[in-house]
């Protein structure tokens, strides 16, 4: 397992102006939260992170939420401040924040860039309006256009967008329309998930009822394929299950994660990875700032296993479209390798035609095949004991 300090740094900002129906992120409705005192908790928390484990130099930094763009300029000024006091980010990092079309004027997005924010991911959907009401979105289509100008001309143009697929009363027409209205945006980075009906969410409840009108597997499927002809055939580069870039404009935070390679993970609800242990943080704002004011504000903390560590490995390696290399696995694992820890499931997955072989430099390696790609849970789900 990779041992070095954390070169990748998450923080979690979890207010939102109101709670998406489908949403089961740790977020909570903005009115009347003591925003100011979960700062300063959280660059308590920083002090606290970078004492036990030394930061040496910060490559990414995400934000993430809730929707971080909730905070005021004044707020978002000192925020990213702290981060900047206590972790050496380096001149090039990536700096990602998570913004709502909603809540981006170009005030506070000059802060953001000023505090050193370089890309945005908006989390825009959908451009149906009435399928952005049904889901619990507070924007609409010209939000997002209004959002996407005001990034550029507050100076930052690596932007990415989300796209769902498989919402209800969803049709492959409606998607179509949506592609269509992301791609003449000409972004360097699109990202389309398919829903998910988790508990404890409003659309849960709804499908305990009966009252979700989800579509049929296969159009979600045609939904996916679809998504897939329409982003490679403009030029994006497929290189993971549920992202597509312009070359070099991929997210280096995200592949940190698809690597398996530690990182930090501050703030209420975060979950971070380094030195062979997971944890994942308090997710109630008190009992947060209660915990932030004594020490680190761990929920629980867990050592991962060298077993469970190469399970994990091939997991979330195999998400990219480059597959896992045997030199890398060698890296991680010294003295191991995928064919010896993994050689019954990958021969079985060959036989399957789910994955494929690939000699390239960074030497020999398997990858998901065309056929696997819409099947990786199947490929995924092999891998674990």
């Amino acid at each position: 397992m990779l041992m070095h300090a954390p070169r990748a740094l998450y923080i979690h900002i979890p207010f939102c102006t109101n709670k998406c129906h489908y949403c089961d992120f740790t977020s909570y409705v903005l009115k009347g939260q003591p925003v100011d005192a979960y700062l300063d908790a959280l660059e308590q928390e920083m002090v606290r992170t970078a004492e036990a484990l030394a930061p040496e130099e910060i490559r990414t930094v995400f934000v993430g939420g809730g929707t971080p763009t909730v905070l005021t300029p004044p707020q978002m000024e000192r925020f990213l401040a702290s981060v900047k006091r206590h972790f050496p980010i380096r001149p090039d990092a990536e700096f990602t924040m998570e913004a709502n079309p909603g809540t981006t004027d170009l005030e506070k997005l000059q802060a953001m860039r000023e505090g050193g924010v370089n890309r945005i991911s908006f989390g825009v959907q959908s451009f149906d309006n009435g399928l952005l009401e049904r889901i619990g979105r507070i924007h609409n289509a010209d939000d997002v256009y209004r959002s996407i100008e005001n990034a550029r001309t507050a100076g930052v143009d690596n932007l990415s967008i989300d796209l769902m697929f498989g919402l209800p009363g969803q049709t492959v027409e409606l998607l179509s329309d949506s592609v269509s209205k992301a791609l003449a945006l000409g972004l360097p980075h699109y990202s389309l998930y398919g829903l998910k009906v988790e508990e404890n969410t409003l659309f849960h409840a709804l499908y305990e009822r009966n009252e979700l009108p989800l579509p049929p597997e296969e159009d979600e499927l045609a939904m996916y394929m679809l998504l897939i002809e329409r982003l490679t055939g403009a030029g994006y580069g497929h290189y993971e299950i549920s992202n597509f870039a312009k070359p070099g404009f991929e997210s280096r935070h995200n592949i940190t994660y698809w690597r398996n390679e530690p990182y930090y993970g501050l703030g209420a609800g975060a979950h971070g990875y380094a030195r062979g242990e997971r944890h994942v943080n308090i997710k109630g704002i008190q009992p947060y700032l209660d915990a932030a004011a004594a020490r680190l504000p761990r929920l629980e903390t867990n050592g991962v296993s060298e077993d469970e560590a190469m399970e994990d490995f091939m997991m979330v390696g195999l998400r990219m479209l480059k597959g896992v290399r045997e030199n890398d696995f060698a890296l991680q694992f010294p003295g191991r390798t995928i064919e010896g820890v993994f050689g019954e499931a990958i021969r079985r997955l060959l036989k399957q035609g789910l994955i494929e072989t690939i000699e390239e430099d960074g030497g020999q390696g398997y990858r998901l095949s065309k056929p696997g790609i819409p099947l990786g849970n199947e490929v995924f789900g092999a891998f674990l004991a």
